[in-house]
């Protein structure tokens, strides 16, 4: 077998093949431009990659090279992608009436001192993300803020394209509360967010850990279930307080209730086997329960509460950028809208299942 000499310039193949740095059998990425996406997709965990090739004593491009290719050719083809998808999805929701939207805050690193953070708004009734800004902290006067410039430049952005707006479900930021009621727009609160806010079952834990208090215990997780079902059956912040306040009769084995918004529980007439577990009016138990429940910020909150929609599907999406941007690891603004924008190209459709509620009691045992 002759095998000619590519080398020689008289050798003249019958088919003509170039062979570039991209070509490789093995289906694994070879170009730099393969290897920087590979490295973006996968956590983003660059200083990772440094350390563990230097460890090795292997070569890497260096960082300046990856951010200029990343800078050059893929923050280009993210930002299509993500244009095309929010402009389509935006057109639609003009033409829609009543759209209802939920919106979060996500910050580059826990608590206070965030320098970055991504504000993302979603449809929630088509669970479809429709609009993601990222705010620096020192545009606004420091972290606490960002979220509120994050809700207004995609308020602006959505009254710009023309879409209307029933009602708006966020966490319970007192700055978002105020502009929202200056601005005349539906808001409510989400009923996850509320209840860790006002970290209500741990206080009843807390509660029920007392001497005379022990009994709090079989009604713990009741309590809890009560609360979103008030939030999901309800149609008014009255009836919402109402049903709310209802679970004081009922934990006495009363189910008939003076407030004519809600006048008597809706499961029907039975004996307990377990009669222990009903308080009695009076006793150090129901009294301290019934300060927990009813105290005006409380009230306040559960009147707002979303009756419908909530953000958990905004949640899921938010765990979804952990793994392109950690908030661990130090990100430039430049890094954070890349990592951001990019599982916004591949989550069109969140896929996270709607929250399912009881509604034919006003209580679960």
């Amino acid at each position: 077998m002759i095998v000619e000499d590519p080398h020689d310039v008289t050798y003249d193949p019958p088919h003509s093949v170039t062979l570039t740095e991209s070509t490789d059998v093995t289906m694994e990425p070879s170009s730099p431009i393969h290897k920087i996406s590979t490295c973006i997709v996968y956590e983003n965990c660059l200083l990772e990659l440094f350390e563990i090739f230097q460890a090795m004593q292997l070569q890497l491009y260096k960082y300046t090279t990856f951010r200029r290719l990343a800078r050059s050719f893929i923050k280009p083809a993210i930002v299509y992608r993500w244009k095309t998808m929010q402009d389509a999805t935006l057109e639609q929701l003009s033409q829609q009436q009543n759209v209802i939207l939920g919106g979060d805050m996500r910050a580059d690193s826990p608590g206070h001192s965030a320098k970055y953070g991504s504000y993302t708004m979603v449809d929630l009734r088509n669970n479809m993300i429709i609009d993601l800004q990222l705010v620096k902290s020192n545009e606004v006067g420091g972290s606490y803020h960002m979220e509120m410039e994050g809700l207004k430049r995609s308020l602006a952005l959505l009254e710009e394209r023309g879409v209307t707006l029933d009602s708006i479900v966020t966490d319970r930021h007192p700055q978002i509360q105020t502009f929202l009621k200056e601005t005349r727009i539906k808001h409510y609160y989400d009923v996850w967010h509320t209840e860790k806010v006002l970290g209500l079952s741990k206080k009843l834990v807390l509660i029920s850990k007392n001497k005379d208090c022990d009994i709090l215990k079989k009604w713990l997780q009741s309590i809890k279930n009560h609360m979103y079902w008030t939030a999901a059956s309800s149609t008014s912040g009255p009836e919402r307080v109402a049903k709310w306040t209802s679970i004081l009769n009922h934990i006495r084995d009363v189910h008939t209730h003076e407030d004519p918004a809600f006048p008597q529980c809706l499961h029907a007439p039975r004996t307990s086997r377990d009669k222990s577990k009903w308080l009695k009016a009076g006793t150090e138990a129901f009294c301290k329960l019934e300060k927990a429940l009813t105290n005006k910020r409380i009230l306040k909150d559960v009147e707002k509460m979303s009756p419908h929609h909530q953000t958990s599907s905004l949640e899921a999406f938010h765990r979804v950028i952990l793994r392109f941007a950690p908030k661990w690891s130090f990100l430039f603004l430049e890094c954070c809208a890349d990592s951001t924008l990019l599982p916004c190209t591949s989550m069109k459709m969140l896929g996270v299942p709607k929250q399912h509620h009881q509604l034919v009691s006003c209580y679960t045992e």
